[in-house]
C-alpha cells in the first residue's frame, strides 16, 4: 500500500475543493525568522475558550448512548443563537452554524431542536436562523473515496457540496456526526487517518471555520479511559481531543442523567479539564461549581461522617480495611450504608487520608503475623 504524507495530498487534490480568497493568496513556503519581528502577534483565537480552538479539528468522542451527538447539537445552537444561549455555562463564539449528521433524520432532529426552544423561553425558532441542518441518514455520508490499490483518499462529491456550502454560508462551527459514517477508510490505518484529518483541517484553515468531528472509542479505549479510537494518529492529528463518559463509581451508575466531558487534548491549553453536567430537557447543563468555601464545607462534612460511621462500626464489632477498593473497606462501606449522608466513596476515600494525616485515625494490625490484617483506629496512634 502506498502511503501518501499530508503535502503530498494537498498537491494532488488540493485544488479539487473550493477555496475561499485567503487560502488562494498564501505566503511563500518558507521565510526568514527575522521577518517576523516586526508582525503583530495574533492572539490565538477559540471557539470555547481553552477546550474547542478555533478554525482547526476538534474531535469529541464518547461512549455509546451517551449524548454526544446532543451535546453537539446543543453547541451549534448555542454558536447560531446570537448569544441568547450559553453551551456548559460558557459562550462560545457567535456566528451562522452548520451540523450535518448522518445517523439521524430531520425528523429526529426536528424533534431535538424543538424539545430545547419549548422548555426554553428566552429562545425561539427565529433565534437560530443562522443555524443549518443537514441529514445523511438516507444518503451515501462518505466525506473521501478511498482507492484500495493505492490507499489514497480523494474528496467525494458530498465533501465538495458541503464545502460549497462551507463557502457561502462561512459557519463559526461545523459539526460532522460521525466518524463511522463518514470515513470510508480503515480506522486502525495511520496514513489513511491522518489524510481524513488533512481533508478536514485544510477546509478549517481555507474558511476559518472550526470542525468538531464527533466519534465513537474502541473497546479498549473505553475500558482504559481515554476515549481513544482505531490508532494513535486520530488523536495525534487533532488539535484538541473532548472525551464525554457516564459518571460511574466502581461500575455503579448513581445518576443516569449524569455525564462527564473531559479535556484529554490540547495543543493550545490545559489537557484534563473536567466538566459536569445532567441532562434536562434536551439540554445538557453543567454542574454548579464549588468555590473554595463550599468544598471546604463539604470536606468538613465527609470528615465528620466519616469518623460517626467508624464509631458505629466499631461498636458493632466490625473491623474495617483502610484498602480502598477492598470488600471491607471503610469508603466502600460507609458508602453503601444508611447513613451516609450523601458522601460518596470518592469523598469518603479523600476524607480517610486527611483524617490519617491529621492524626484522627490511625492504621493498627491484627490477628497473627503470617495472616495480620490492617484495619482503622480512632483517635490517635499510641507511642
Amino acid at each position: 500500500m502506498k502511503v501518501v504524507n499530508g503535502g503530498d495530498w494537498f498537491d494532488r487534490y488540493g485544488d479539487m475543493m473550493p477555496q475561499s480568497d485567503a487560502a488562494n493568496e498564501q505566503e511563500p513556503l518558507f521565510i526568514k525568522a527575522s521577518d517576523l519581528k516586526d508582525r503583530d502577534i495574533e492572539p490565538m483565537e477559540w471557539l470555547i475558550g481553552s477546550m474547542i480552538p478555533a478554525n482547526t479539528v476538534t474531535l469529541l468522542s464518547g461512549d455509546g448512548g451517551t449524548g454526544k451527538s446532543l451535546l453537539a447539537l446543543n453547541l451549534a445552537i448555542s454558536v447560531a443563537s446570537g448569544g441568547k444561549l450559553s453551551w456548559l455555562n460558557m459562550k462560545p463564539e457567535q456566528g451562522p452554524a452548520l451540523y450535518i449528521g448522518a445517523e439521524d433524520d430531520v425528523k429526529e432532529m426536528h424533534r431535538r431542536i424543538n424539545d430545547m426552544i419549548w422548555t426554553r423561553p428566552e429562545l425561539t425558532w427565529d433565534d437560530i436562523d443562522q443555524l443549518h441542518l443537514a441529514s445523511l441518514a438516507s444518503r451515501d455520508a462518505l466525506l473521501a473515496a478511498l482507492d484500495p490499490r493505492t490507499g489514497i483518499l480523494t474528496p467525494s462529491e458530498l465533501w465538495t457540496r458541503i464545502l460549497t456550502k462551507i463557502e457561502a454560508e462561512r459557519p463559526r462551527v461545523v459539526i460532522l456526526d460521525t466518524l463511522a459514517d463518514l470515513y470510508p477508510g480503515n480506522e486502525n490505518d495511520r496514513a489513511q487517518a491522518r489524510q481524513f484529518i488533512g481533508q478536514l483541517r485544510k477546509a478549517a484553515v481555507d474558511f476559518q471555520t472550526t470542525i468538531v468531528l464527533l466519534s465513537h472509542p474502541s473497546l479498549s479505549g473505553m475500558a482504559s479511559g481515554t476515549g481513544t479510537s482505531g490508532n494513535t494518529a486520530w488523536n495525534n492529528s487533532v488539535r484538541s481531543r473532548l472525551y464525554m463518559q457516564r459518571v460511574k463509581d466502581d461500575g455503579y451508575e448513581p445518576d443516569k442523567s449524569a455525564r462527564k466531558l473531559t479535556v484529554m487534548k490540547s495543543n493550545y491549553g490545559e489537557t484534563g479539564t473536567e466538566i459536569l453536567m445532567n441532562y434536562s430537557d434536551g439540554f445538557f447543563v453543567a454542574q454548579k461549581v464549588e468555590d473554595s468555601l463550599d468544598k471546604q464545607a463539604i470536606e468538613a462534612k465527609a470528615e465528620r461522617v466519616f469518623l460517626s460511621l467508624l464509631d458505629e462500626f466499631t461498636k458493632a464489632g466490625m473491623f474495617l480495611s483502610p484498602a480502598p477498593s477492598a470488600q471491607n473497606g471503610a469508603a466502600v462501606k460507609f458508602a453503601n450504608s444508611n447513613g451516609h449522608q450523601g458522601i460518596t466513596k470518592k469523598q469518603f476515600r479523600a476524607a480517610q487520608d486527611r483524617l490519617q494525616l491529621a492524626g484522627k485515625i490511625w492504621i493498627g494490625t491484627r490477628g497473627p503475623a503470617s495472616r495480620q490484617q490492617q484495619y482503622i483506629v480512632r483517635g490517635s496512634k499510641p507511642e
